[in-house]
């Protein structure tokens, strides 16, 4: 099997569109994962990075590893349940999480109402976050998808599914909130509330075109932290994305602006361009990603990746990222507290080196 036909293996194992609905009595089991480790060298050796911090200049794999599992069963021919659980590390433990637990109506060819543990439509990458079988990468580019912490909330959803003579359209419109989410911050964790969360998605995608996709969320965000100066702040996210993969040329690409109401919540905005070519099994990526803050703060990085295609779905990666910070930015680096208590955050620089084998089945 071609890769670009099992990437959509993966893709189909965690559709929401009406085609992949269940008849009565019908189930469907799949079980995805990622066994990795990565090593952070350069000038910021001794240094900690990622949302988690938990790339260091030691071999570890409790950064990108993960394991998971997801099972639909059919209550009725048009009521499914479903329900998703990964094991991941969240610093120097392993914890599981239930990041999906819905109901989901199919009342029409066209409509699909969904309501429980909801997937964020934040990402492009976003119903796919932790199936790495999905996506080029190894580590989803840092400067776009380390922006915000949250994969998942309680609420409902509505997705309209259209088919075009050269393309689907699908237009999604969510609603809920998402309490006692762990915010990850200078080395620490802390309680964080999103409330009265809404957003909305639309994506055309085509055999022959690509998909292009955009998406706007908001919510009321209260971080329990006295510094941050966030309560009930107000944050909205967009983001604007566009994939294209012919079975030979793939590229992704994606941009992407933050808000929060607060002095110490300066804007962001982010992209990452990635262009690669398969090669038979092969398939060598490039990758440049930026994140910019207010008064020239900016992280950029280069993405050198080689992946091979073991079997239809288990492919192996290997990805070597030059990353670098300017103007007192910390971007993904985990600062020390004397260098934030004082203001004086150093330029970082580093190469973090990335193997590792996903899969799905």
């Amino acid at each position: 099997m071609p890769a670009f036909r099992a990437i959509g293996l993966a893709a189909a194992c965690l559709a929401i569109t009406p085609a992949f609905a269940l008849e009565q009595g019908d189930y469907r089991f799949n079980a995805f994962g990622t066994a990795a480790v990565t090593y952070l060298g350069g000038e910021a050796e001794g240094r900690n990075y990622g949302i988690n911090g938990q790339t260091t200049d030691s071999w570890r794999g409790d950064q990108l590893s993960k394991l998971g599992t997801q099972m639909s069963y059919g209550l009725t021919d048009s009521l499914n349940a479903t329900a998703q659980l990964t094991a991941k590390a969240e610093q120097d433990s392993w914890k599981a999480n239930l990041e999906w637990a819905y109901l989901a109506w199919q009342a029409n060819d066209h409509v699909l109402l969904r309501a429980g543990r909801l997937r964020t439509a934040t990402y492009m990458y976003s119903e796919t976050l932790d199936v790495g079988f999905s996506y080029p990468w190894l580590r989803l580019p840092d400067e776009v998808y380390g922006q915000i912490q949250l994969s998942n909330y309680e609420g409902v959803d509505v997705v309209y599914s259209l088919p075009l003579s050269f393309a689907t359209l699908n237009i999604q419109a969510l609603a809920g909130q998402a309490k006692d989410r762990d915010y990850y911050l200078f080395d620490e964790f802390y309680d964080t509330d999103w409330d009265n969360l809404v957003g909305a998605s639309l994506s055309l995608a085509s055999n022959d075109y690509g998909t292009l996709r955009v998406a706007y969320n908001q919510a009321k965000l209260t971080i329990d932290n006295p510094l941050l100066g966030i309560a009930d702040s107000k944050g909205s996210f967009l983001s604007v994305g566009y994939q294209y993969d012919d079975g030979s040329w793939i590229s992704a690409n994606e941009w992407t602006r933050r808000t929060i109401d607060g002095p110490m919540s300066p804007d962001q905005n982010a992209f990452y361009l990635m262009g690669g070519r398969r090669l038979g099994d092969f398939l060598p990526h490039l990758t440049y990603a930026q994140l910019d803050e207010e008064k020239g703060a900016r992280q950029s990085s280069w993405t050198l990746g080689l992946n091979y295609s073991l079997m239809p779905n288990v492919t192996l990666k290997g990805e070597y990222k030059q990353v670098k910070t300017e103007n007192g930015f910390e971007g993904m680096f985990v600062p020390s507290a004397l260098e934030v208590l004082s203001q004086n955050i150093p330029d970082f620089d580093g190469e973090i080196i990335s193997l590792g084998i996903d899969f799905v089945f």
